[in-house]
C-alpha cells in the first residue's frame, strides 16, 4: 500500500503535467505572496499564424519562487481566450489559480 505523501506526490506531478497542456485547473497554496513579475511581455515573433503569448510568472517550488519565463501557445479552439495565472489571499493563506484556456 502507498503512503500519503507517496499518492501526493503523484498527484503533484499529474497536475504540473496537466497545467503545463494549458487546459487544466491547478490550484495550490504558498506560504508567501510571490516576487514582482518581470521578463514580461512578448519575446521574439510567433512560430506560426493563431499562437498566443502567455506572460511568464513566478511559480512556488517547494521552498521558494521560481521563474518561469512566458511562451507562445496554440489555442486548443477558435475564439478560446487566455486566462493567465494569478495569486489570491485567502485567509492567510496565498492560493495559486493556475492559467487557463477559456
Amino acid at each position: 500500500m502507498k503512503s500519503m505523501a507517496a499518492k501526493f506526490g503523484m498527484l503533484a506531478v499529474l497536475a504540473g503535467v496537466l497545467s503545463g497542456c494549458g487546459g487544466g485547473y491547478v490550484a495550490y497554496r504558498a506560504p508567501m505572496p510571490p516576487p514582482r513579475p518581470y521578463g514580461v511581455g512578448m519575446v521574439g515573433r510567433p512560430p506560426g499564424p493563431g499562437y498566443v503569448w502567455v506572460d511568464g510568472y513566478h511559480d512556488w517550488r517547494g521552498r521558494g519562487y521560481v521563474w518561469v519565463p512566458g511562451d507562445w501557445r496554440r489555442p486548443p479552439r477558435a475564439r478560446a481566450v487566455w486566462i493567465p495565472g494569478r495569486f489570491e489571499q485567502r485567509g492567510r493563506r496565498n492560493v495559486w489559480i493556475g492559467g487557463r484556456w477559456r
